[in-house]
């Protein structure tokens, strides 16, 4: 049906209906129980940010800084931005009111909205939602292990089975280097078969020649250097490290050597989850080690890993999820009078643990019922006159078409209505 609204939404901004929703609260509330049995501890964050924040953890030439950031500027002169991710407001956070200072050991999650002005289409938004983790103070492999092995704990818990597990290693300050130069060089002879923004990378940043998908650049680059080949000892060593502990674990991953992460801070680790049913753009999430990132945001040197899931993206790989409970019953006062009864037994059957629906008075028996059924409810509890007379509701099967042959009491207390649901079918499934 056309809609007569006036002010569409944005676009790239979208509303998030109850159905959806009520998926977005079961993911964050597997979260909460996975991450919190791995000591992560929940942190909130605000969504506005000095925009230096993010120009100095990104790179002041990357594309989220240079194309993507939502940025004005505040009356005083500062720069603000809608944080893009959420790693460097951790890290801020981290080092302003936690351990960081100190460079002490933390862990937390997060839940809450991103921003970035891309184009949008399906399962990429301009304000998606993000789930995710950090953790700060571990450099040896074994915590890179233990993260992924609960992403992989979080994932199956919530039904993403058909997720696939990408694992790569992006070196560190000593190895790298010398590889982008060669990967450059690599690039260099072979300018004219890439596209126009492969041929930008290549002197800002030519790691990332390797996540182009553009055909002409995948043929072009089919052959370039691996940096899994060119590792230096220590990064070598605590990779094979990060993969025997995954191994003892049981943890199924897929090695990645032309895996790179989109942003610059990356070290070491790093990892994607990848689904089917997705399209081109079917990551749902990712992350990888840092270990510079907190000292170029002012701190001591810590070294740092976390990952971000992408909850728009995940709900879409999930598929068929069962959404939001429907109500058990809907309680019709069909005359002035039963209002307040009405209003009283919704209360305490709502405090017995049960969705209620309650209507107001002044419809006729057959709107109400058909109201009922379209809501959902299998339960229609009638408060009429007669109802009243007796102090007991009269009690309809909605699937069945039926009155229920025992009336429920008016006065029924949370233990008596409790068994009374049970006894007749009406507990609610959540």
């Amino acid at each position: 049906m056309a809609s007569s609204v006036n002010i569409p939404g944005v676009r790239g901004f979208r509303d998030v209906l109850p159905d959806e929703s009520h998926r977005w609260r079961q993911l964050e509330a597997v979260a909460a129980e996975v991450f919190g049995s791995y000591g992560f501890a929940p942190v909130s964050l605000p969504v506005l940010e000095r925009a230096e924040l993010f120009s100095r953890s990104l790179g002041a030439t990357s594309d989220v800084v240079e194309k993507e950031m939502f940025g004005f500027e505040d009356r005083d002169g500062t720069m603000l931005a809608l944080r893009p991710e959420a790693t460097a407001s951790t890290v801020r956070a981290y080092l302003e009111h936690g351990p960081g200072a100190q460079g002490g050991r933390a862990r937390y999650w997060y839940v809450g909205p991103m921003f970035r002005r891309e184009r949008p289409q399906r399962g990429r938004f301009r304000q998606f939602q993000q789930i995710g983790v950090e953790a700060f103070g571990d450099d040896g492999p074994l915590v890179d292990a233990e993260v992924l092995i609960m992403l992989n704990d979080y994932l199956g818990t919530v039904g993403a089975s058909g997720s696939r597990l990408l694992l790569g290693s992006v070196g560190d300050a000593e190895c790298r280097p010398s590889y982008r130069d060669r990967l450059q060089a690599f690039g260099r002879e072979r300018e004219a078969s890439l596209c126009d923004n492969c041929r930008r990378r290549l002197d800002r940043n030519p790691l990332r020649l390797l996540d182009c998908k553009e055909a002409g650049c995948q043929a072009a680059l089919a052959d370039a250097p691996l940096l899994l080949e060119h590792l230096c000892t220590a990064c070598a060593e605590h990779f094979s490290s990060v993969r025997r502990h995954l191994d003892a674990q049981g943890v199924r991953y897929e090695i990645a050597p032309r895996l790179v992460r989109g942003l610059d801070y990356y070290t070491r680790t790093a990892f994607e989850v990848v689904a089917s049913g997705l399209g081109a753009q079917n990551a749902v999430g990712g992350g990888g080690r840092y270990d510079a990132l907190v000292a170029t945001l002012g701190g001591p040197t810590v070294p740092a890993l976390g990952f971000a899931l992408g909850v728009d993206r995940l709900v879409m790989a999930l598929g068929d999820v069962p959404g939001a409970s429907l109500p058990t019953a809907a309680i019709l006062p069909l005359v002035e009078d039963a209002t307040e009864p009405a209003l009283a037994l919704a209360t305490r059957w709502r405090r017995a643990g049960t969705t209620v629906m309650l209507e107001p008075p002044g419809r006729s028996l057959k709107a109400l019922l058909r109201g009922a059924d379209r809501q959902g409810a299998r339960l229609a509890v009638l408060l009429g006159a007669d109802e009243l007379a007796v102090g007991r509701a009269t009690v309809r099967d909605l699937a069945r078409r039926q009155d229920h042959p025992q009336a429920l009491p008016l006065d029924i207390d949370a233990a008596g209505l409790e068994a009374w649901l049970e006894a007749h079918g009406g507990r609610s499934v959540e």
